[in-house]
């Protein structure tokens, strides 16, 4: 016999997280290396994954599971942080709140062992949306942080990248001075690693953290921290993080014109993301792919390289981890 009572429906809740796209070849990863690679990935959602299971927000379920991305050697950002020309890390990262549509970015850090926790001081702390350098570093001091060694960055395969990434640049510059960028792997080009979340409340956030481009000089800043290209949530429509050739992304304002694509022409999540990335972008030269969550927890990931670390997880669910389109 019924009691009569109902329950609602517990409100989705989900986490996509990615560890950059780029020419990511079968040939060239081991077994080993790519059992490692989604161990990693794995560790990274399922930690954002508790935080909302447990009814925490979407800004600390992305920013956990970012710091743990940051944290390892295998991903541009953080402790894997790839060199510039001069042998130093320049260290981008943003973060959106889709509830407030408030947002932080930090770029050129070169002392900040999590750059994304900075982003969102900035972004909960500060009257400002993005700090650069040492006056980046500067408002870390008035907020607690403690600045680390830049050589705390250091591993010798990003070092061997630059030797290899200089060797090439030099080369082709002996025939064509616009071959600065244009001889390098898409590899060397970009990594990033970021983090899209729906929580139980319904409100989504975007966040994403890079080492920048190998080799790069006078203190180039890519998309990562560009709110609009690398990053951009707005509750009801999407969240949205981005890993590619920087300059086309922020040319082509690439997480922004997804869900202007979701908001105005109500375009599904994966539409909007495909129409933006295997064509727009694709016409315009540039390479790369995105993350993104629609209010509904609708998952999108699209790339239009070989391949992209990600990793996704919704209510209920177990995690999907995944290199390249078919496993």
């Amino acid at each position: 016999m019924s009691s009569g009572a109902t329950f609602a429906a517990e409100a989705p809740f989900s986490i996509v997280i990615h560890g950059g796209a780029g020419t990511i070849s079968k040939a060239h990863l081991s077994d080993e290396q790519i059992k490692t690679y989604k161990a990693k990935l794995t560790d990274a959602v399922n930690a954002g994954y508790a935080v909302l299971e447990q009814g925490g927000t979407s800004l600390d379920a992305i920013q956990t599971a970012i710091n743990i991305l940051e944290s390892s050697p295998l991903f541009n950002a953080g402790t894997g942080a790839v060199y510039t020309w001069d042998g130093k890390h320049e260290m981008d990262a943003s973060i959106m709140d889709g509830a407030s549509m408030n947002a932080g970015a930090v770029a050129g850090v070169s002392h900040i062992e999590h750059p994304i926790d900075l982003a969102r001081a900035v972004m909960e702390k500060s009257e400002h949306v993005m700090l650069s350098g040492t006056g980046a570093e500067e408002f870390a001091l008035t907020q607690g942080f403690k600045l680390v060694p830049a050589n705390s960055f250091d591993t010798e395969h990003r070092y061997q990248q630059l030797l290899d990434a200089k060797a090439k640049i030099t080369a082709a510059e002996k025939h064509d001075f616009q071959a600065k960028v244009d001889p390098l792997d898409l590899d060397y080009k970009f990594g990033t690693v970021g983090a899209v979340a729906l929580d139980k409340h319904g409100n989504l956030a975007a966040a994403t953290s890079t080492g920048g481009m190998t080799a790069k000089r006078y203190g180039r800043i890519g998309d990562s921290p560009v709110i609009g290209a690398g990053t951009y949530a707005e509750n009801g429509v999407c969240a949205v993080s981005a890993t590619g050739h920087g300059e086309y992304f922020i040319r082509y304002q690439v997480t922004g014109d997804i869900c202007a694509r979701v908001k105005y022409q109500h375009k599904s999540i994966i539409e909007a993301a495909d129409e933006v990335i295997n064509n727009r972008l694709v016409k315009a030269g540039g390479s790369g792919g995105v993350i993104a969550l629609d209010e509904h927890g609708n998952v999108a990931t699209l790339f239009n390289t070989e391949g992209m670390y990600r990793a996704s997880r919704k209510s209920g669910e177990q995690p999907m981890v995944m290199i390249w389109r078919e496993e």
